[in-house]
């Protein structure tokens, strides 16, 4: 299936919610920043990611973005300025 990167940031109210969405995220991508997650996904992917995500976090206070990047091997459209990690390798990821 054709895979896709995503960023993935949230702003989680509750340390409780917080701590579970982080540990969910894990399975899905690799952490960027704090609460920044990149993630190579399929739709199929993106599906189960949104439900789970949306079965712990509160609508009414937390929120989440998930931006489609494209191509994961494409790498043009990311920018660093101070120190630089490096971007998940691409490719299947086994959870």
């Amino acid at each position: 299936m054709l895979r896709r990167r995503y960023l993935v940031a949230y702003d989680i109210r509750s340390p409780h919610r917080l701590r579970l969405v982080a540990k969910r995220m894990e399975d899905f991508g690799d952490r960027a920043q704090y609460s920044v997650f990149l993630c190579d996904l399929t739709r199929a992917d993106v599906a189960d990611m949104t439900y789970t995500l949306d079965q712990i976090i509160d609508p009414t206070e937390d929120r989440i973005l998930i931006v489609d990047l494209g191509q994961p091997d494409d790498t043009s459209r990311f920018e660093f300025l101070g120190r630089r990690r490096p971007l998940p390798a691409t490719g299947h990821r086994v959870v």
